[in-house]
């Protein structure tokens, strides 16, 4: 597609307004049917979201991929919430924190990673002329969705400690704004988050540009690789 910017950050809008919209009905869901199976849940809706990419490639319609792509962020925050509580929950309390950390850390892993290997699936040789069309995202979600499903099955089978909800609530007096400690948490991932995604977003287009580098998108895809990956031992 051609799309200027603000078109083109519409696929960060409507991926993390997933986690905005989807969160609390997820946390829910994950309060009748455990976290396990919310684990399983996340990945199938996440599966399913990446499957949807083979079709909506071939409509060429805009709007369908931004539909794909909210629905795969839709099984991503329920992979989240239901993920998060249940490492922060096995174990010793006072090393939860590490826990959570070393599970995020996964996340900046793959963002650092996955850059190399989009140069690879997308950019060729001679991709300063190859036409790009949506077709080009068909096989990397192919892939995705695939991983996706058999991760599903493997938790699914897998044996596990349940953990149900009265074990990991804690008697806590009041509403949660009023733990300061939390409320600054939030917004500092939000500020975060926001810068880290927004730079990661534009940064190709930045290093390819005529004012920057001029390096072809392929070159510049795998430099991203060292942003993301700066920011995960960050």
């Amino acid at each position: 597609f051609t799309l200027n910017y603000t078109q083109a950050m519409l696929i960060q809008f409507c991926f993390f307004s997933a986690y905005f919209i989807v969160s609390l009905p997820a946390g829910k869901l994950v309060g009748k049917i455990g976290y396990q199976k919310g684990i399983v849940t996340g990945l199938a809706i996440a599966c399913v979201g990446c499957l949807l990419f083979y079709p909506v490639a071939t409509s060429g319609m805009y709007a369908l991929f931004l539909m794909a792509l909210f629905v795969l962020a839709s099984g991503i925050t329920i992979l989240q919430v239901s993920a998060n509580p249940y490492v922060s929950a096995l174990g010793d309390p006072k090393t939860a924190p590490s826990r959570l950390t070393l599970t995020q850390a996964f996340n900046s892993l793959g963002t650092t990673v996955a850059p190399l290997f989009g140069a690879a699936l997308f950019f060729s040789s001679d991709s300063a002329n190859q036409s790009h069309d949506g077709t080009a995202v068909q096989l990397p979600y192919l892939i995705l969705a695939a991983s996706l499903l058999i991760l599903a099955l493997i938790f699914l089978v897998l044996k596990l400690p349940k953990i149900t909800n009265q074990e990991t609530q804690q008697v806590s007096q009041g509403s949660a704004w009023q733990h300061k400690h939390l409320v600054l948490g939030a917004i500092g991932i939000f500020v975060y988050v926001g810068a880290e995604v927004a730079i990661g977003s534009t940064l190709i287009n930045y290093i390819s540009s005529a004012n920057a580098t001029q390096m072809t998108e392929a070159t510049a895809a795998k430099y991203i690789a060292y942003y993301w990956g700066g920011a995960m031992v960050g």
